[in-house]
């Protein structure tokens, strides 16, 4: 896992999640802006399902439980398509706010996925 793209992907989910939950709460339908948000973030992370692949091949291994980084990475794959799937079949504000809980989600979980690389003791 390469630090500075867990980083960044932390800063882009939380900037998405925020902006959604404001733009919701200010009455506001899911449009191409929130959507586009979600589509960054669920573009970074298959781009973290590609480094994860590719870094113990080339000697990153991970110092935690690797199950439990998988487990992480495919729900944190798999929350941003469903809020999308959500907000465009139920189209009023409480989905973008649903956007925005689920951008947030991600953060929280590539936080923690960088943890599981990173910091535990295998």
């Amino acid at each position: 896992m390469i630090d500075w793209f867990a980083y960044a992907l932390v800063a882009v989910a939380l900037v998405v999640g925020l902006g959604c939950i404001a733009i919701g709460l200010a009455g506001r339908v899911p449009s191409d802006l929130t959507m586009g948000g979600l589509l960054l973030v669920e573009l970074g992370l298959v781009a973290q399902v590609v480094i994860a692949v590719v870094a113990p091949a080339v000697g990153n291994h991970p110092s935690g439980s690797v199950l439990e980084f998988w487990v992480y990475l495919i729900s944190a794959l798999l929350l941003p398509l469903v809020a999308g799937f959500w907000a465009l079949l139920e189209r009023t504000r409480w989905s973008t706010v649903i956007l925005g809980v689920a951008a947030l989600a991600v953060a929280v979980m590539e936080w923690r996925m960088l943890q599981i690389w990173t910091v535990q003791l295998a």
